[in-house]
């Protein structure tokens, strides 16, 4: 059951989030938006209506490879998103340029963020060999395997954290999008509507990784006696 939970219902959560918003976004890149503008076009203007024409709009390969680089505070748009007129092209476009607002204004979220991506790098990419190591040792049964656990666990537990603070971004990077899309005047009631169903779906992608690693961190903790009695002499 404890592995059911930790593994099988985070994959099914994953790929359903993944089916979502795949599907949800090619259904809105069929539609047209009435302005006529591409989504390299609309990020441009929201962009300079906010005063960061400095703030560069580059074309990147890949499709849903859309992203804000806040080392270099650029914006990088698909081939679908940076030249499609869509009503995704659109959302996804302004979501982007979210980021880079969120920059410029000093967000908190996305400046941890972006000062935790190191840890979380360092303790995802060592955490699983030392949960590991902390099995063969017996986990919390001995002093050592549960001082190894422990540090296994708080390795992989940057990962959770940096999963947990990637929320809060995206869906105020949503937000804002709506907000200058709608403002703005760039699109009607019903495009607004169409941009708002393609970030939810994206928005669910994230949740999705958030449960996937908080449900791996505790199966981890339970698995090596660090919950439920601590350890087992």
């Amino acid at each position: 059951m404890i592995f059911l939970l930790a593994f099988v219902v985070p994959m099914v959560i994953g790929f359903w989030a993944q089916h979502r918003v795949k599907s949800t976004f090619a259904k809105n890149l069929e539609v047209p938006v009435a302005n006529g503008m591409t989504g390299a076009q609309i990020a441009r203007r929201i962009l300079d209506a906010n005063g960061l024409n400095e703030v560069p709009i580059e074309e990147t390969p890949g499709t849903l490879s859309d992203h804000y680089d806040p080392r270099n505070r650029s914006v990088h748009l698909s081939p679908e998103v940076y030249r499609g007129v869509s009503v995704a092209s659109t959302a996804v476009g302004a979501h982007e340029v979210g980021h880079a607002i969120q920059h410029a204004a000093g967000y908190a979220p996305l400046k941890f963020r972006s000062a935790w991506v190191p840890v979380a790098n360092l303790g995802g990419g060592l955490s699983m060999v030392v949960l590991i190591l902390a099995a063969v040792m017996g986990g919390a049964a001995t002093a050592m395997g549960q001082n190894v656990a422990t540090i296994g666990v708080i390795l992989f537990a940057t990962t959770t954290v940096f999963t947990l603070v990637t929320l809060p971004v995206e869906f105020d990077a949503s937000r804002r999008a709506l907000l200058a899309l709608e403002s703005g005047g760039y699109v009607s009631s019903a495009e607004l509507q169409g941009a708002r169903k393609v970030l939810n779906a994206a928005a669910l992608t994230y949740v999705a990784a958030f449960v996937t690693s908080l449900l791996t961190l505790l199966y981890w903790a339970y698995r090596l006696g660090l919950l439920g009695g601590g350890r087992r002499d």
